[in-house]
């Protein structure tokens, strides 16, 4: 059904197996950076409008492979789509992050939730297998949710918030409630995920991405049970082939044993961890994906290729001294910002390639 893969250096290293280079891809590098970005969602007229169109979508992830060598493509989307199919209403103004018309707060809205019908998210799964095909075998597509948590807090807080009060609030005085609501969410982030599976994706992502806003102790109760509820119930091989699970908690170096321990193929760092020693930490039993600081971007090219330099030097030799992979997947600590200057992608994807082969030769 779909062309043979040219470029499996992402999958490779995601399973910790030798790779000629370190592979790289951006968190959000189809986005507001690129004017080619902005130009095809001002045709669609809306966020919601470049997401649900399956060619549009598939336009927009395939933007930044025609600029740069990356090494994989993620899926055009957002990581909200499973609350908007449960009823709560998602809008984006332009500017403004997202928003629920119908946020959940009470007794007898959390009661209300069930696991949407995945027909209602058939955009998702209609852009993956077009998104697949337009890629014709180039590198491989990695398909992507929000973790349980995560959506609990946008589904709390009707939006983005600073103190996650609301969510908070409810965790602390009603975990009753929470549990029920990162139940029906880790339910429903697994159908999703394995659906995108089944619809082409080559690998899948969580982004547990306020995984860090939580104390330890509530975050293995809230966050991390339930991201790994979610990894026990996702497929691993589709056609033959093994399709890797990466999870990414923004803020959850704390926690990076626990989280290996959930059994991911690829633990996401941001980029307050030192790659060596969350090595160290985890003895290479998952790969690892990061963790340059996003704002390099907006230093000069020499400063970039320091950074990207540093970052591939932090990780250590591609092989331990028992001569295993360890598995480097290189990505910003966090999402590309919208007002990154796009020639500074180019000079951290090119120093990536073009060092990572050189510790290689070196090694």
């Amino acid at each position: 059904m779909y062309a043979p893969l040219q470029n499996d250096s992402f999958l490779r290293a995601c399973l910790r197996q030798p790779t000629p280079h370190t592979p790289v891809w951006l968190m959000r590098q189809a986005g507001r950076y690129l004017p080619e970005y902005r130009a095809t969602r001002a045709k669609a007229g809306s966020f919601m409008g470049l997401a649900t169109n399956t060619d549009y979508a598939t336009e927009v992830t395939l933007q930044p492979l025609a600029r740069y060598a990356l090494d994989a493509a993620i899926l055009f989307s957002d990581i909200l789509t499973v609350p908007d199919a449960m009823g709560l209403g998602l809008s984006f103004a332009l500017g403004e992050g997202p928003r629920f018309a119908h946020p959940v707060r009470d007794e007898a809205a959390v009661a209300k939730l069930e696991v949407p019908d995945m027909n209602r998210l058939r955009y998702v799964f209609d852009a993956v297998t077009s998104i697949r095909r337009a890629l014709n075998g180039r590198v491989p597509l990695i398909g992507f949710s929000g973790s349980p948590w995560t959506l609990a807090c946008y589904m709390v807080e009707g939006a983005g918030s600073d103190d996650y009060r609301l969510v908070k609030t409810m965790l602390y005085s009603r975990p009753d409630l929470m549990h029920r609501m990162l139940e029906v969410n880790a339910a429903a982030v697994a159908q999703y995920l394995n659906a995108q599976i089944e619809a082409g994706a080559q690998a899948v992502m969580i982004f547990d991405s306020w995984g860090g806003v939580l104390a330890d102790g509530a975050f293995q109760e809230f966050s991390l049970a339930y991201t790994r509820r979610v990894l026990q119930q996702l497929k691993r091989e589709h056609d033959g082939q093994r399709i890797p699970h990466i999870v990414f908690t923004k803020g959850g170096g704390l926690w990076l044993e626990q989280i290996a321990d959930a059994q991911p193929d690829v633990v996401g760092l941001d980029w307050t961890v030192n790659l060596a020693a969350a090595r160290a930490r985890i003895g290479d039993r998952v790969a690892l994906q990061g963790n340059l600081d996003p704002n390099v971007l907006f230093a000069g090219p020499a400063q970039i290729r320091a950074e990207v330099t540093r970052t591939l030097t932090s990780f250590g030799a591609p092989l331990d001294a028992q001569g295993r992979p360890g598995g480097h997947i290189f990505n910003l600590g966090h999402g590309i910002s919208q007002h990154t200057p796009p020639e500074s992608v180019s000079v951290l994807v090119d120093t990536v390639h073009e060092v990572s082969r050189q510790l290689r030769k070196a090694a």
